[in-house]
């Protein structure tokens, strides 16, 4: 015979939600995507984009959705966070978040929104709202943690840069994540020691300086890498 059931388990409803922390780059600093909400009790507080998974959709298909929803890319380098589903943090019932966090080139991106949302907006991590919806504060911490250590022992920044690229820019990048200097000579010989980036046999002018030699990553696929220690 099998056990009683407890009738509290039969009328339970549990959703499934996806939040993504969609990272760039832009004017030097650490960015996220941030869209603005328009249902009470958050009108007007600014969320990172998400919503419920659909019936038939594995997670990474929405984590994707809602990527090129907001964005218009896809392609781009993606990876499961961690599930937060705490009690209460969502207003309207019972939501688990599986959150994800995403790396885009801000270069030709224009952001797009829907009429659930007000606004949609690059925000600088150093310069957040004071208020954000749900748990989204402590998600976007966590996204951010993970990819400072992300980028020391892996190659994901070539998600956050143009096709073509010169070593200066790609150094900012990992200045801008890790928010501080890093020395300009051991960085640019421990990459080209690394064999993942090549020259593209061309210079580019940026701003008044003298021209830079242009690189590519040879390929656009996560690897473990030890880029900024050893």
């Amino acid at each position: 015979m099998s056990p009683k059931r407890d009738k509290l388990d039969i009328n339970q409803k549990i959703e499934t939600a996806v939040d993504n922390c969609i990272f760039t780059i832009k004017d030097g600093q650490l960015s996220v995507l941030l869209i603005q909400m328009k249902k009470k009790p958050y009108e007007g507080i600014w969320a990172l984009p998400g919503g419920l998974v659909r019936n038939k959709e594995q997670l990474d298909q929405a984590a994707k959705r809602i990527l090129k929803d907001q964005t218009g890319v896809s392609n781009v380098y993606l990876e499961q966070l961690y599930t937060f589903g705490d009690l209460g943090r969502d207003p309207f019932g019972r939501v688990i978040s599986v959150a994800y966090f995403s790396l885009i080139p801000s270069r030709g991106i224009e952001l797009e929104t829907t009429g659930k949302y007000s606004d949609v907006q690059w925000w600088p991590v150093g310069k957040l709202p004071k208020q954000m919806a749900y748990d989204h504060k402590k998600i976007l911490k966590y996204a951010k943690q993970r990819l400072e250590w992300k980028v020391e022992y892996s190659n994901v920044v070539w998600s956050l840069l143009p096709n073509q690229f010169t070593l200066t820019e790609m150094q900012k990048v990992y200045e801008a994540i890790l928010g501080r200097e890093i020395d300009k000579r051991n960085f640019r010989k421990k990459i080209q020691s690394l064999g993942l980036i090549k020259s593209v046999g061309k210079q580019a002018m940026r701003g008044a300086h003298r021209p830079a030699m242009l690189y590519s990553f040879k390929e656009k696929a996560p690897k473990i890498v030890q880029v900024l220690k050893g």
